[in-house]
């Protein structure tokens, strides 16, 4: 079975209704240049909605300090999705990191990032995440080949969710802009459709 995340929460109503649709991962943002970003005062009240899924802090170039703060507020994994180097990788602990790439030409990915939680493959874009665009489903068929766990993002909306399952077959899927209203704000529908075709990807 494909894992499931979804991604950029910033209501607990709608973290709550990922946690009774069975989302294996919800991600909360806090990066503030982000339409999606939550402060820290909204945090705690978000983590106690997402009791029942692993909760996952999404995080551009963060400081060491910062990236402390979440563990200890109570995320369980850290997805770092700049430039991260993989110092700081091992400063955090290598399986508590998800970090995320972006699927342009001249990625190239060395053996030592297997060791991570998973990596996150997302769109060659300039934005970090959240653009809707498609990632390169080649490039991260390749990846999953090559031995790496991936969590497959990038544009991922109910309608296309499981040709990129079929294409890509990876670790788990994610979804932000292909389940909103708006940025930010989820259409439960849309949740609900995006899981169901991901839980019947396989069975054709």
């Amino acid at each position: 079975m494909v894992r499931i995340k979804l991604c950029g929460f910033t209501r607990s109503v709608d973290i709550k209704r990922a946690v009774e649709l069975g989302v294996d991962y919800v991600g909360i943002i806090l990066y503030p240049k982000s339409p999606r970003y939550v402060d820290w005062q909204r945090v705690e009240e978000l983590l106690e909605a997402g009791v029942g899924s692993k909760r996952v802090a999404v995080m551009v170039n963060p400081k060491l300090e910062d990236v402390e703060r979440a563990l200890r507020a109570g995320f369980d994994l850290i997805q770092l999705h700049g430039e991260e180097n993989f110092s700081l990788v091992e400063s955090v602990g290598v399986q508590r990191v998800i970090k995320a790439f972006r699927t342009c030409p001249d990625l190239k990915l060395s053996e030592e990032w297997k060791r991570v939680y998973s990596i996150l493959l997302d769109a060659c874009s300039e934005l970090y995440g959240g653009s809707g665009k498609h990632s390169n489903w080649k490039m991260a068929r390749d990846l999953v080949d090559r031995g790496f766990r991936v969590f497959l993002a990038g544009g991922l909306t109910p309608e296309k969710v499981q040709e990129a399952i079929r294409e890509v077959k990876p670790y788990c899927v994610d979804a932000s802009s292909g389940i909103e209203i708006s940025p930010g704000v989820k259409d439960h529908k849309k949740m609900e459709e995006f899981v169901h075709a991901v839980k019947n990807a396989l069975k054709h």
